[in-house]
């Protein structure tokens, strides 16, 4: 059947450019014990119940180091469309942390964002009160690898130097950094789902400054896409 020639999917664990491993399904499902919860999911804005991984025990699979040792690092998540989320260790290894691997409200995956995204084979998500800013908490579907790198060396030409900390600049790239850099590159570096912010020439150089404003506030105003509200 059509079913039965879909390749296995399948997930990359790399530390600073090198892989470490590249592991199945059913190759993690094996290892690691499956749960199942219900949580409010905000992508949904509705309660969800996953058949999910705990991150901690995949990380330490794919890695072979401990869940203690990879708190202390610092990732970056990439989803196979091109989103990639930096995130500190401890943020990733804090209990409620999950892989999940299926939909038990909806076989094969609502759905999910305006543009109807399945996020399988592998989403992640959070099962604790508390854990729903996707800001503090952030939640990438179709995800692909997960790479320990600190965010200079995956990054170096977004970085603001000889700035002072208070600076506008400063300033700009923690926002950036925090809120834009999952799907938005600058000089190059950065996630590949929205459009490059900065080279050839700066998004504020060709777009007006209250349009900007509106647009960041509320994107589906104007197209829907995969960039989210922000006001």
């Amino acid at each position: 059947s059509p079913a039965s020639t879909q390749p296995e999917p399948t997930l990359r664990f790399l530390s600073r450019g090198r892989e470490l491993r590249t592991l199945t399904r059913a190759e993690l499902v094996a290892r690691i014990p499956s749960v199942t919860f219900t949580q409010y999911d905000p992508y949904y804005a509705a309660p969800k119940t996953y058949r999910a991984l705990p991150l901690a025990a995949v990380l330490e699979a794919g890695t072979g180091s401990t869940a203690a040792a990879l708190a202390e690092v610092e990732w970056v998540l990439r989803a196979s469309d091109g989103y990639a989320v930096p995130i500190a260790g401890s943020r990733l290894l804090e209990d409620g942390a999950h892989l999940a691997i299926a939909d038990v409200d909806v076989p094969g995956w609502a759905p999910i964002g305006p543009q109807r995204a399945n996020p399988g084979p592998y989403y992640l998500v959070w099962s604790k009160d508390g854990q729903q800013d996707l800001e503090t908490h952030p939640r990438p579907w179709q995800l692909a690898s997960l790479e320990i790198a600190p965010f200079e060396t995956v990054y170096p030409h977004t970085v603001p130097t000889g700035v002072a900390p208070d600076s506008p600049a400063a300033r700009g790239f923690a926002l950036f950094k925090q809120q834009c850099i999952r799907c938005h590159m600058i000089n190059r570096e950065g996630g590949k789902v929205g459009p490059e912010l900065n080279v050839p020439q700066s998004v504020v150089e060709y777009r007006q400054a209250d349009y900007l404003r509106a647009f960041i506030k509320n994107p589906w105003q104007f197209r829907y896409g995969a960039m989210p509200p922000m006001a």
